[in-house]
């Protein structure tokens, strides 16, 4: 996709802010003598978007170089190499250098990305594994560029909704559990049903601390969910998707299911007995 770029540096209370844009990043002349170390965006955790919220990832490195620099110091996820690639983060806020070791220019720095899909070059295709680059600046508008070898996940958000029923119900009777999972459109904004997919029907007893999968159903192609389990006893009922390297993982909420003893009647009549 052609993306242009925009980066605009704005510093304030010791800190860089940066509105990047979808784009392409132009790699300059890369000056070398840079090492980007202990690299962490969103604590190697998915980074998961849906269809409004713009979405705030803190991300922590090191960079050691003996070099002079400018105060643009970042890592970020892209995709294609370093000297023509594409961005997803609209904006960035970094941290002023935390010194290490003064002497061989190590800092370590904070750094907060922002995700808006909202965001008119943002569509399903960028979700994904994309890669994490190191970037500094330098007097002349000058910069090196490297890739410091963490893959990172952007997945699409996933919903769930639930429904148990009847309520209350006789154990050993027949629960219906219904609920459909839906995925963040990036191109319409909006959640749309998400077919042929594998979710957990989970249930937690009254005094449990965790959920345990019952079974799996799969989604519809309106990604309707549907299953019939038999009442054990009391406890609440939830689904449960784990995910995939596009789609991020959700739970529905819980519905709780009361269950009353099952009433037994006698097959023969009753007799009565006269005095």
């Amino acid at each position: 996709m052609a993306r242009t770029t925009m980066w605009k540096a704005v510093v304030a209370a010791g800190a860089a802010l940066v509105f990047t844009g979808m784009a392409a990043v132009p790699a300059g002349a890369a000056e070398g003598g840079v090492a980007f170390s202990r690299v962490s965006v969103n604590g190697g955790k998915p980074i998961v978007i849906g269809v409004k919220d713009v979405v705030e990832v803190h991300a922590t490195f090191r960079m050691t170089t003996t070099l002079r620099y400018d105060s643009g110091v970042w890592v970020f996820p892209y995709r294609g190499t370093t000297e023509n690639m594409d961005t997803m983060q609209n904006a960035m806020i970094g941290s002023d250098c935390k010194v290490v070791d003064r002497a061989k220019g190590v800092c370590d720095f904070d750094e907060w990305l922002y995700f808006d899909p909202r965001h008119i070059d943002v569509g399903n295709e960028d979700a994904g594994t994309w890669r994490t680059a190191g970037r500094v600046s330098f007097p002349g508008d000058s910069q090196d560029v490297d890739d410091v070898n963490i893959p990172v996940q952007i997945q699409r958000a996933t919903r769930l909704t639930v429904n148990a029923s009847p309520e209350p119900v006789a154990t050993g009777k027949t629960i219906t559990v219904s609920g459909r999972l839906t995925r963040a459109n990036w191109d319409t904004h909006t959640y749309q049903g998400y077919a042929g997919r594998t979710v957990s029907l989970q249930f937690k007893p009254v005094g449990a601390s965790s959920y345990k999968t019952v079974r799996t159903a799969v989604s519809s192609t309106t990604g309707s969910l549907r299953t019939t389990v038999k009442a054990t006893g009391p406890g609440t009922w939830r689904w449960t998707y784990y995910g995939n390297s596009t789609s991020g993982a959700s739970s529905s909420g819980g519905d709780h299911v009361a269950t009353q003893p099952r009433v037994l009647h006698s097959a023969f009549p009753r007799v009565m007995h006269s005095m």
